[in-house]
């Protein structure tokens, strides 16, 4: 099995984040192939860069799909997930929608921490998509500058472990995420010193492809997730609009 891990995010560093954070619960029959986007941000924490962001994943997937059995939209806020599903006839993942589906199946309400406020009015739009908002117990943010975004989970890690605690205390949260790719393999480090289960956004989201791809679910052609209809294109990148063209 070959499922890609696609960060839709520049930073090369947080790439290599996740696939750290991935080979604990990647089976042995399966590769992990990792992408990095050729442009846009460093990292993704508002609606226009997410809308950018989803726009790249999209011709990565076209680029990169052949061969591949799932694909993994590695960005928690899941840019591009619900168009993928429509272009591409694989299991597409999201990093969001992986781990709240795995933290409502531990208790009633998660929270999410995160290392930023300007991931929160993006983060609260990502659940209400997925139509969980009323199992999310809160989205409690870090309000202070960081010094670069390869480290932030370093340099941050006690005051979001203070973070967690309090999203259990005050807001009776029965699960907690740690959300946002740069926090990914922070779960397992901070797990014991949290009295309620930590899910790792990159553990549910590999754990969660390969169970798609073993189910071997056929692909709609009805409903709304069926691939729309061909349509010319204008200068979009070549494997995109091949795909919307259905050439």
């Amino acid at each position: 099995m070959k499922i890609l891990l696609l960060n839709p995010n520049t930073s090369e560093s947080i790439t290599q984040r996740l696939m750290s954070a991935a080979l604990p619960v990647l089976a042995p029959d399966v590769e992990l192939v990792p992408l990095t986007a050729p442009r846009g941000v460093p990292y993704i924490a508002t609606r226009a860069e997410a809308q950018i962001g989803g726009a790249i994943a999209l011709e990565m997937l076209a680029d990169h799909h052949a061969g591949v059995d799932a694909a993994i939209i590695a960005a928690f806020g899941d840019p591009g997930l619900l168009g993928a599903r429509e272009l591409f006839d694989l299991p597409v993942i999201g990093l969001a929608e992986a781990a709240m589906l795995s933290a409502c199946m531990v208790g009633r309400r998660f929270a999410l921490i995160t290392f930023a406020t300007a991931l929160g009015p993006w983060y609260e739009e990502c659940v209400r998509m997925h139509g969980l908002w009323e199992r999310c117990a809160a989205i409690r943010m870090l309000d202070a500058p960081f010094a670069d975004i390869a480290s932030v989970q370093e340099e941050k890690e006690q005051l979001l472990l203070e973070l967690a605690k309090r999203a259990v205390e005050e807001d009776q949260a029965d699960v907690l995420i740690l959300a946002g790719a740069p926090l990914s393999g922070l779960a397992r480090k901070i797990a014991d010193h949290i009295p309620v289960p930590v899910i790792d956004q990159v553990e549910a989201a590999v754990l969660q492809a390969q169970s798609m791809v073993r189910l071997n679910l056929r692909k709609a052609t009805a409903g709304t997730f069926r691939r729309p209809s061909p349509k010319p294109t204008k200068d979009l990148p070549h494997s995109l609009a091949a795909r919307i063209e259905h050439r």
